[in-house]
């Protein structure tokens, strides 16, 4: 097969895209302190330092192959494949996986799991290295399926957590959902899939490198798309002007486990004021606003049977029909898309899939009645 693959000019120069692609990618987070693909999303640092990490291993794997495809003694390409093999479990997947696990910013998981989980993998192809054997390549390909299916759980549960989590304290989750690390996933499951039972065949080297290309753009799209939910943007002064000094507001939480006291709060401080118009409002912005803490308001809206996410975009889009209504009645000519802006909305697309779920129509259709 190798002998095939030196005389393809094209696998080879598909090859050589691939190392040079990852090696930029891995520059350009690392070095580059603008956005290319948001301008005005500023992404988890720690996410960019192990996806730059990533890369550059990848780059680096690409490399250590090479002599792979030039060699002509059949021990060279084993050895060579063994210790490929080594740097891919003790690096190349553990990376992968950190990177997935660092796109999830409800709590910091610790990674060292990544490593141990790993430990066995490296004593066997260590055993193999010594041994100048695949003999037990059959329990090194049946312990890796069982760690990927097992990541691949654990991850499900950990994703599904972190929606959870986004929707009991934001109120816009533009830029914040990672539902498509589950991509990622998948895609990454499927080729260690064909990487057990396929390898060997030249459609798999063509498929890893074709695998390669789109998994670096796809991370690079996915890192630099991603906020950083560790930083709480400031409040507008017009809205710091409108609430009362958080000493007073502290008077107003009283010493009891009734919640009954949040909904007056919220009215006077959230609806009178349109706070919920604000972009990007968090939960603890809105506790301190109203004198209370996360803890109290996230449970208040639990025991309602609702999100904090459901109640900013339920006013949210009655502010927007009200508008529209009011628009109406004037005859003045408006687009849902300028007033979705006006009632908190940067993203459109949120905006209808909100209004939605909120009305049980699209937005085009409830215009049409309304007109």
């Amino acid at each position: 097969m190798y002998d095939q693959i030196q005389e393809d000019t094209i696998y080879m120069m598909l090859y050589a895209v691939v190392t040079v692609m990852a090696a930029l990618a891995s520059i350009y987070l690392l070095f580059r302190r603008g956005n290319a693909f948001a301008a005005d999303v500023t992404t988890p640092r720690r996410l960019r330092r192990w996806t730059a990490a990533f890369f550059a291993v990848l780059a680096l794997g690409h490399l250590w192959y090479l002599p792979v495809t030039m060699a002509d003694s059949s021990e060279v390409v084993m050895l060579t494949m063994l210790i490929g093999v080594l740097l891919d479990c003790t690096l190349t997947i553990p990376l992968a996986f950190v990177v997935m696990l660092c796109m999830l910013q409800d709590r910091r998981r610790p990674l060292w799991p990544v490593a141990a989980m790993m430990m066995p993998l490296v004593v066997v192809v260590l055993v193999c290295m010594v041994t100048r054997s695949f003999a037990y390549s059959p329990w090194l390909r049946a312990y890796f399926l069982l760690t990927v299916l097992g990541f691949t759980i654990y991850m499900a549960c950990a994703v599904r957590q972190y929606g959870r989590w986004l929707r009991d304290n934001y109120a816009d989750l533009e830029h914040k959902e990672v539902w498509q690390s589950f991509v990622v996933l998948a895609v990454i499951i499927l080729l260690i899939g064909y990487y057990v039972v396929g390898y060997g065949d030249k459609a798999y080297e063509y498929i890893v490198q074709v695998y390669g290309l789109v998994l670096i753009g796809f991370l690079l799209w996915r890192v630099e798309t991603l906020s950083d939910l560790s930083i709480v943007p400031s409040m507008p002064i017009a809205m710091e002007e409108e609430t009362a000094p958080i000493e007073d507001m502290e008077e107003k939480v009283p010493s009891q486990t009734s919640y009954d006291f949040i909904a007056p709060l919220l009215q006077q401080y959230c609806v009178d004021t349109k706070l919920y118009l604000q972009h990007d409002l968090s939960v603890v912005q809105l506790a301190k606003t109203i004198g209370t803490n996360r803890l109290y308001l996230s449970q208040y809206f639990s025991s309602q049977g609702t999100t904090y996410n459901a109640y900013i975009n339920d006013l949210r889009i009655s502010h927007f029909v009200s508008l529209y209504r009011e628009a109406a009645a004037d005859k003045r000519n408006v687009t849902a898309q300028q007033l979705a802006n006006e009632c908190g909305y940067r993203s459109y697309s949120t905006f209808t899939l909100a209004f939605k779920q909120r009305m049980g129509q699209s937005v085009t259709a409830w215009m049409r009645e309304m007109d």
